[in-house]
């Protein structure tokens, strides 16, 4: 592309997707570079649009391909997209308006609906009309109306904050993991998916987040999946400023399109080694401990499920 993209879409893909995905992944409108980031050994689709860079990653995995994407990422805003979720075709022109109006917000959180996949109708039902960024007013946390987002109606922009990484570590983990969190209540984002960020900052944390990776010497350990809640928490922790407000979340009708699966259809992913990446680079947040310490009773479960699998598939052969 010769001019620089006001967006870039970042997808990390086995190829497999529909080819209805594809078509309305091309209809979103304006200045927009989408990057498609393939596994070794996967031959690229061959898309004809000159909007689209195809890529392949030096390794297979959720981390490794979504950092290629980011790496190549030449627009002033990204938003990682997977390949089987949707965005409204008109994000390019809310994206001018909104950074227009806060040019120092380091995201967008676009308004999300989660649908079945096998809700064909509601998958391809028309977009509604995007609300007027420039109109809306300010929503924000007052000690009247703490969480304004549990009501789910609210009509303006509701600020979101960063996330609240300097809490203390809760040292009951260390002999009962099973406490429910409260430290995370609120509606500051962990995930860096299906929102938009500006892309100085992430490049600013790349090289940080690789660094994250090395354990001793030349051994460096990248985790396969996790790079979603790894990621969002990663740049917040390098640029972190107490209690600041770092964008917007955008009301209702929805801009992203989520597709919900079965939970048995989907790869068993161990966050918790992702998650690990966090607290070694950043010690001094209480937050990311404790997010640490709530999973690892999850480990023994998943390990097991996964044992299951193998003997399953094992014995189907």
């Amino acid at each position: 592309m010769n001019n620089k993209p006001l967006l870039s879409i970042i997808t990390p893909t086995l190829g497999k997707f529909s080819n209805y995905w594809l078509e309305n992944l091309l209809k979103v409108e304006g200045s927009v570079q989408f990057i498609l980031v393939y596994p070794p050994a996967i031959k690229p689709k061959n898309i004809d649009d000159p909007r689209v860079t195809e890529l392949i990653s030096p390794y297979k995995g959720e981390m490794p391909q979504r950092f290629v994407g980011l790496l190549n990422a030449q627009g002033d805003y990204i938003l990682a997209l997977d390949d089987d979720d949707y965005v409204h075709p008109q994000v390019c022109e809310l994206l001018a308006k909104y950074f227009k109006r806060f040019p120092e917000s380091w995201i967008l959180r676009l308004q999300k609906l989660n649908i079945d996949i096998n809700d064909e109708k509601r998958i391809k039902q028309p977009w509604e009309e995007i609300p007027d960024v420039e109109q809306l007013e300010i929503c924000k946390k007052t000690p009247e109306n703490p969480y304004p987002y549990q009501k789910g109606n609210y009509k303006g922009l509701l600020e979101v904050p960063i996330a609240p990484l300097d809490k203390s570590f809760d040292w009951r983990y260390l002999f009962w993991p099973f406490l429910t969190r409260e430290d995370n209540d609120g509606y500051h984002v962990e995930n860096f998916n299906n929102i938009v960020w500006r892309n100085d900052l992430i490049q600013q944390a790349l090289p940080e987040l690789s660094q994250a990776t090395k354990v001793i010497g030349a051994v460096t350990w990248i985790p396969s999946s996790g790079f979603d809640r790894l990621s969002g928490l990663f740049v917040q922790a390098n640029f972190f400023e107490k209690d600041a407000v770092i964008g917007h979340w955008m009301p209702k009708p929805e801009q992203i399109r989520y597709i919900d699966k079965d939970p048995a259809l989907k790869p068993l992913r161990f966050h918790i080694i992702s998650d690990a990446l966090l607290i070694k680079h950043f010690p001094q947040y209480g937050y990311l401990w404790n997010l640490v310490f709530s999973k690892l009773y999850d480990v023994p479960r998943l390990a097991g499920k996964f044992i299951k699998l193998k003997l399953v598939k094992k014995r189907q052969r």
